[in-house]
């Protein structure tokens, strides 16, 4: 690799490690010229699936946009800007595990949905407003509602290891 010091033509490694949790790895380089070091990180590039709008059209995916998206919902939230990070990378690598060349939009904020329903319920619930297009104040009673019975039953499609008043009688 060069040096973006001295533009010499060989740098060598002097350390490296795993990074955004051994997705990537991070090296330490030496310049053998100039001395100067600095950092790469080397990932591998695979290509995310292209999104089909609703209108039809096709567009590249885009990270900046998944991100932006998620910023906004979480804005002001107190949530760690690595959650929100972590969360994009999880949904990247749910599209790619899809296989498919191209994803349909409505399943990648399905994703973000599931995705912010977890990290906080205020952001969950702020997004969802804005993609189902909500009409009516009604409309975020109903999904208040659900969210609601989803958080008083977690997992409900796993037994409880406790017993609730309800196995008491």
């Amino acid at each position: 690799m060069r040096c973006p010091f001295c533009n010499h033509e060989d740098t060598r490694v002097v350390d490296s490690r795993l990074a955004d949790e051994g997705s990537s790895v991070r090296r330490r380089r030496e310049c053998p010229a100039c001395g100067g070091r600095f950092t790469t990180f080397e990932r591998v590039e695979l290509a995310l699936p292209s999104v089909v709008k609703q209108d039809g059209r096709r567009e590249p995916f885009d990270e900046a946009k998944l991100l932006r998206g998620l910023q906004r919902a979480l804005s002001k939230r107190p949530v760690d800007t690595a959650q929100v990070h972590a969360a994009a990378r999880a949904i990247q690598k749910r599209l790619r595990e899809t296989g498919e060349r191209e994803v349909p939009a409505r399943l990648i904020g399905e994703y973000v949905m599931e995705a912010l329903r977890e990290i906080d319920p205020v952001a969950y619930v702020r997004f969802a407003s804005v993609y189902r297009r909500f009409a009516d104040v009604e409309a975020f009673k109903d999904e208040i509602d659900r969210l609601r019975q989803r958080i008083d039953t977690p997992g409900t499609d796993q037994l409880s290891l406790l017993p609730t008043d309800k196995s008491r009688s």
